[in-house]
């Protein structure tokens, strides 16, 4: 070998060695000044891709781990952790013939119910909750549509888990609960619906929206007012007209805003996102979505819709989705997004709504029990178009729920000052949904 290659070699080893070490340093620093939770192999795997993209100094490392574990945490809509399906059980069902229908609802119920009673998976979900420091979470408690039998199974799940769990996680009924839960230590869910519920009777317009007050009754403090598709409230974001609300649709935000449900328009058209933020008597929020000017997509949203946001006093969810965030795909485009909106917007009209869930770690163990699954065709609120953008591994794991510290921590790196990132990871959400429910 040449003088020349082997100094270049030797360079490039030291600072790949160096690179490590550094990474290895960090790890531990997270370990060391979060005790109260177990790394598991993944998270650990989840951490170490975060960090050598945030590349924090120990202090702002030591500095956002310090903000995150102290301040109100409240993710602006996501999940609970999940837990693994039951692989025997699904492969007796599947042997039954259980249809389409029945398997969906049962990896549901499963996954959203099964530490309950679970030991193992019990670990797991109390485990993710501490590793990621959240407080409170806009939790999707309502499968997407209208239809009213569809929005109450996945309701009564999470009514299921807060009922049985009260001692480690609740059902948030004011926002005071969420403060008293962070003071006490605890977790809280804040119930959202995938849409509004609709009896499709259509006798007056009236009538027709009572369930609005049935469902705020039950739990729900939030309402997509579309999902992808349209309905008879407006264009959803993936329908090519953007035709905005309908008259109905005024009648519905209006109601929302009388009862005290949060109208969300993440899944909306522009049109339709824009006419809402604009007649509505109290903030609107896009919960989970991203800047368009940062990154065009059917479901981030342009600077007139997050001003007229904006200016109902809600807020942007940035979201952990990496086709969403386009560029590198990774917590860094996420920082991205938010220092966009931060910045053009206000720091008060700005927060981070994952739009993700911890998966167990035994869910690969359970899942291999499954040989043969039957698949349907694609669900009718799909309507995703066609998109080029490849998302790899380490995209998702770095944003991985349990790093919402790291989230923390990229704000210091951004140079925005405590207080704000006590506004953007927590403090927004709780004053819009003070506002709603005043």
């Amino acid at each position: 070998m040449k003088r020349s290659q082997f100094l270049t070699a030797a360079f490039g080893f030291s600072i790949l060695s160096a690179t490590k070490l550094e990474g290895s340093r960090l790890l531990q620093t997270v370990q060391e000044q979060s005790p109260h939770f177990r790394m598991t192999p993944g998270m650990q795997e989840a951490y170490e891709v975060g960090l050598k993209i945030l590349k924090p100094s120990k202090k702002q490392l030591e500095h956002g781990l310090e903000l995150h574990q102290n301040a109100l945490v409240f993710d602006t809509y996501g999940f609970q952790p999940y837990a693994a399906v039951d692989g025997d059980l699904m492969v007796k069902a599947i042997e039954e013939k259980a249809s389409l229908l029945e398997l969906h609802d049962m990896t549901e119920n499963i996954r959203m119910t099964r530490f309950v009673e679970n030991e193992r998976e019990r670990k797991e979900y109390e485990n993710a909750w501490k590793a990621s420091g959240v407080t409170c979470v806009f939790q999707n408690a309502g499968e997407e549509g209208n239809a009213i039998g569809k929005l109450l199974k996945r309701l009564a799940h999470y009514t299921y888990t807060t009922d049985m769990m009260r001692d480690f996680v609740s059902k948030a009924v004011v926002p005071g609960d969420i403060i008293k839960a962070k003071e006490a230590g605890k977790r809280v869910l804040y119930f959202s619906g995938n849409g509004v519920p609709l009896p499709g009777d259509w006798v007056s317009q009236e009538e027709e929206m009572r369930f609005i007050e049935v469902f705020f009754q039950l739990g729900i403090r939030m309402m997509h007012l579309t999902y992808n598709r349209r309905n008879k409230i407006g264009d959803g974001c993936a329908e090519p007209s953007n035709a905005g609300l309908s008259e109905f649709g005024k009648a519905v935000v209006k109601e929302m805003n009388r009862v005290g449900v949060l109208v969300d328009i993440a899944h909306s058209g522009w049109q339709t996102s824009l006419e809402a933020a604009q007649i509505s008597e109290r903030p609107v929020v896009a919960s989970h979505s991203t800047a368009t000017s940062v990154k065009e997509h059917i479901r981030s949203k342009p600077d007139q819709v997050i001003k007229a946001i904006a200016d109902s006093g809600g807020y942007i969810g940035v979201c952990c989705i990496p086709r969403f965030l386009g560029g590198t795909g990774d917590i860094a485009a996420m920082m991205g997004h938010i220092d966009y909106v931060a910045k053009k917007f206000g720091v008060d009209h700005v927060g981070i709504g994952t739009d993700k869930a911890f998966m167990s770690q035994y869910q690969e163990e359970e899942s291999s029990k499954i040989q043969h699954r039957p698949e349907g065709r694609t669900r009718f609120e799909a309507l995703w178009p066609e998109d080029p953008f490849v998302t790899t591994p380490e995209m998702v794991q770095s944003m991985a729920w349990t790093n919402w510290p790291l989230f923390t921590v990229g704000l210091v790196q951004l140079g925005y000052s405590d207080n704000d990132i006590q506004k953007i990871i927590g403090g927004n959400a709780m004053r819009v949904t003070q506002a709603v429910l005043d």
